[in-house]
């Protein structure tokens, strides 16, 4: 990774960590959700873009500890520890291409979120390709948006 896309996911960290008490300050209700709302459009990107980008450190900090990830292919892995050893060739081989778009969201207050993606992730060296949907559960730790579920379904 070269340093500008670098600085610019530290500078999204910064400001995940940094802002989030003023987002979850505001006097109203309603702006306390629109600031919620406006921390996690930022947090889900981190989470897409990092994984595509092959930011591990990234993609690890906005995971919670205890998130799950279930692949396509049936796989489980509970925790981030497992979910990073079992993404780790992903990361270091920094060959696959990974596409989605956004299908449906709900983003409950500064509560919860759910986005699913229409998702292909493909690594042509190999001839592999695999569409699914993704279905992205988050939580709000009163500070930030953390990634908790992650569910792939294949598609033919």
């Amino acid at each position: 990774m070269t340093i500008r896309p670098l600085l610019r996911h530290c500078a999204a960290l910064l400001l995940l960590s940094t802002f989030a008490p003023a987002f979850a300050g505001d006097q109203d209700g309603d702006g306390r959700a629109r600031g919620c709302a406006r921390q996690f459009e930022l947090a889900q990107r981190m989470d897409m873009e990092s994984f595509r980008d092959y930011d591990a450190e990234t993609f690890r900090a906005v995971h919670d500890e205890r998130a799950v990830t279930i692949f396509a292919s049936g796989h489980k892995f509970v925790g981030v520890d497992a979910i990073m050893t079992a993404l780790a060739s992903h990361f270091a081989n920094r060959e696959a291409q990974w596409t989605w778009t956004e299908l449906y969201r709900v983003v409950d207050g500064c509560n919860s979120a759910f986005i699913l993606y229409e998702t292909v992730y493909e690594i042509p060296r190999i001839g592999f390709r695999q569409h699914a949907y993704t279905g992205v559960t988050y939580s709000h730790d009163g500070h930030r948006w953390l990634a908790i579920a992650d569910q792939g379904t294949a598609l033919p």
